[in-house]
């Protein structure tokens, strides 16, 4: 064989391996260009603040420690590796080193996605069903515990997946993966529910004489796939917590990420819906099992925002395989998208040169998380560190753990349940304007910590067993008079 055939061969080969770095580095330097809306969730605060505790401490929190409304109740730090990372980068590099982590996770996922998609399509179609993977992940892209799972759940669900394709035995090299997911994020359960379609598709594609050796095969793998899940501090606690969250029911409702998609303005998520739907009118069909995973993931998106991010990451790694052989072309088909004559190999250091520049300007850049999340001034000029039982914004919880001051309510919905989040929602609403004053006296506050444009803020100007003490754009703050 002459050289220029062996170079000829090579060059789509290159192209294809340096397409992932490429891509992971892309959107690495475009999350770090947004870097502060990763900080836009207040809940980052609070969960530096839980890795904090745990380093202090030595060990993972069983009962709350950071509320007067639930102290000592019975509490899982179901996340608790990830805000030990988060909380030890924290302390090495501050805020822009949280950016970077979550960062670094986030393109990961994406850098991981693209390679797993170019197993079986060629890519162009690929790169489209990443773009359109991004755009979904975007409004969650949070430095918050499950960008870091992201990775995990891609590899995991990408083994599964190749499993189906190519009709092979369960992956038990992958069940270390689960351990690591059970100690990063609560969402593990997903894990175990994505063997389930792994193992009916490959009954389907047997005769039934052969169903006993296929599970034979699946059942054991389950089976340790559950044991891995169970080996954390909690035990099998994780497993459990979505059912906790999701028992909150209607209350939810009043937390953003928990409420279904909105369709009163035109955006991402619907675009790539209705593309999807186009898709479909022109004859693209899929095997049943990835039909009910597809539209599995699809309702869970629809259900509540923070499930987009699953459909995202996940719907691509079952659409490849059947894209490609409708489409006539597998990936190893594919030659146009070479750079003819040039090995894109060849700028790989000049890629992760610029990763490390990127980094590096990143980890200098005065980056703070949002103000609206943040009543610092708020907090410090009305001495609200020693006033004593403070009613605070839901927003505000994770400033205020973070800063040390007990809360009334925080982002940990399975903390506090459906009734009280119902209530306290209904109260400063002025919903029920008795219960709100019954409030107020129920838990001896001695200050309020509300947003601007809090009903209850208008009430307790007029009530005179209250004084305003401090207001700004972000919190205003009443001290209950002597």
């Amino acid at each position: 064989m002459s050289d220029q055939v062996i170079r000829s061969a090579a060059e789509p080969f290159a192209a294809r391996a340096a397409l992932p770095w490429l891509v992971g580095a892309g959107v690495y330097a475009l999350v770090l260009a947004l870097g502060p809306h990763l900080l836009n969730d207040p809940d980052t605060y609070s969960h530096i603040a839980v890795g904090r505790w745990i380093i202090a401490h030595r060990a993972v929190p069983a009962s709350d420690p950071f509320s007067f409304s639930m102290h000592g109740q019975p509490w899982v730090a179901f996340e608790w590796l990830s805000e030990l990372l988060y909380a030890v980068t924290y302390a090495l590099s501050g805020w822009p080193g949280v950016v970077v982590l979550a960062a670094a996770a986030i393109a990961l996922a994406v850098g991981l996605l693209m390679r797993f998609l170019l197993r079986e399509l060629p890519p162009t179609p690929a790169l489209l069903l990443v773009v359109a993977a991004v755009v979904l992940l975007a409004p969650h892209m949070l430095a918050r515990p499950h960008v870091l799972t992201l990775p995990v759940m891609v590899i995991w669900a990408a083994a599964l997946v190749s499993c189906m394709d190519r009709r092979a035995p369960p992956p038990y090299w992958a069940l270390p993966l689960l351990v690591l997911w059970a100690n990063l994020h609560g969402s593990v359960v997903l894990a175990l529910g994505l063997i389930g379609p792994a193992g009916l598709e490959a009954l389907l594609n047997e005769k039934r004489s052969e169903w006993p050796r296929v599970l034979s095969r699946w059942l054991p793998f389950t089976a340790l796939a559950v044991a891995a899940c169970c080996l954390t501090p909690y035990g099998p606690q994780p497993l459990l917590m979505p059912l906790t969250t999701l028992s909150a029911g209607h209350a939810l409702n009043y937390i953003m990420e928990w409420r279904p998609q909105e369709f009163g303005h035109f955006g991402g998520f619907e675009f790539l819906l209705l593309a999807g739907i186009l898709a479909l009118s022109r004859g693209v069909t899929l095997p049943i099992v990835r039909v009910m995973v597809v539209l599995g993931l699809l309702h869970f998106a629809l259900a509540q925002v923070r499930n987009a991010d699953l459909l995202a990451m996940l719907a691509p790694l079952y659409l490849a395989a059947p894209l490609a052989r409708q489409l006539g072309a597998r990936a190893e088909d594919d030659t146009v998208a070479s750079a003819r004559g040039v090995s894109l190999m060849a700028f790989v250091p000049m890629i992760s040169g610029l990763m490390i520049a990127a980094t590096g300007l990143a980890l200098v850049r005065d980056v703070r998380p949002a103000l609206n999340n943040t009543p610092e001034a708020a907090v410090a000029n009305a001495g609200l560190a020693k006033a004593g039982p403070v009613l605070n914004d839901y927003g505000f919880g994770g400033y205020l753990i973070f800063a040390g001051i007990p809360t009334f309510i925080d982002g940990r919905s399975e903390l506090y349940g459906g009734a009280f989040i119902a209530r306290y929602n209904r109260d400063v609403a002025l919903s029920d304007l008795r219960d709100f004053l019954a409030l107020l006296d129920e838990y001896k506050f001695r200050a309020t910590l509300l947003t601007p444009e809090t009903p209850a803020v208008a009430l307790l100007d007029r009530l005179p067993e209250w004084q305003r003490v401090y207001s700004d754009d972000v919190a205003v703050v009443h001290k209950r008079r002597e």
